[in-house]
């Protein structure tokens, strides 16, 4: 696991009537579990065609290449769980690239997940909340015997720490194995192919870099984007829009000399 909080906010009413109304669930290297403890969390876009909109209490929500579009509320209040996909049938019991392109409700994945909306919104406090998620995942883990291979775990911490920059000629040479069965082999257990994951750490990496106040210049050299024009190329893939067109959306009252003024004027 690599986070989890817990958030309580105003939302899109208290932000003018300007503000976005759809959040984008960006596309990154972990599997998003998010819990609302109070209105359901209605998705508005699943990253695949072949999957209808709807509301969930509870919701996993599987590596992905394309953004989940989820309907902004006047009052958002729940808890978000970012889970490393390497070992996830340890925790879940359905390993990540079953999971890959896909939104699902907890509930179809155990009584004792499906009961946890409930119990964390019955809790009294933020302190308990976090005891019971402590709780239920650690009898998970202890419960089940999936592991995922050491090899393909090195392989993806490699991917992480090189913040996607390595290359995959590079990872199936060091793990021994040829380019063809090492990809074989990444993609059952993870759900990308080793080029699609690098790409998503990568972008994953410039989110974070924009989100920070870092400049689509800098962020683009920082990250080992060619150019601004391919960072803002592999947004429109990614994420469905400019980099500026989501600053605008997740930061409306930024104000930041270093970005385009108009998203349409992008290259």
């Amino acid at each position: 696991m690599a986070r989890y909080v817990g958030y309580r906010s105003a939302g899109a009413a208290d932000v003018g009537a300007d503000a976005a109304s759809v959040h984008r669930g960006l596309p990154s290297g972990h599997l998003t579990l998010n819990i609302s403890l109070g209105d359901p969390v209605r998705v508005l876009g699943m990253p695949r065609d072949d999957q209808s909109p709807g509301e969930f209490r509870a919701l996993l929500g599987g590596l992905h290449t394309s953004p989940v579009l989820i309907e902004r509320r006047a009052a958002e209040y729940g808890m978000e769980l970012a889970l490393e996909p390497v070992g996830a049938a340890a925790l879940l019991g359905v390993p990540a690239a079953e999971l890959t392109g896909h939104v699902v409700d907890l509930a179809e994945l155990g009584d004792d997940l499906a009961r946890l909306p409930e119990r964390l919104a019955a809790a009294p406090d933020w302190p308990s909340r976090f005891a019971i998620l402590d709780d239920v995942l650690s009898a998970r883990l202890s419960e089940d015997s999936h592991r995922a291979a050491a090899d393909l775990g090195w392989a993806w911490r490699r991917i992480r720490s090189s913040a996607g920059t390595v290359r995959v000629d590079t990872l199936a040479r060091e793990t021994g194995w040829s380019r063809r069965h090492f990809g074989e082999r990444f993609r059952r257990e993870i759900g990308l192919t080793p080029k699609q994951a690098t790409r998503v750490v990568r972008f994953e990496r410039a989110v974070d870099l924009l989100k920070a106040g870092r400049g689509l210049a800098e962020t683009a050299a920082l990250c080992g984007f060619s150019d601004q024009p391919h960072l803002t190329g592999e947004w429109r893939a990614l994420a469905g829009c400019v980099p500026t067109t989501w600053l605008a959306e997740e930061f409306p009252f930024r104000q930041d000399p270093g970005m385009a003024p108009n998203p349409d004027s992008e290259p």
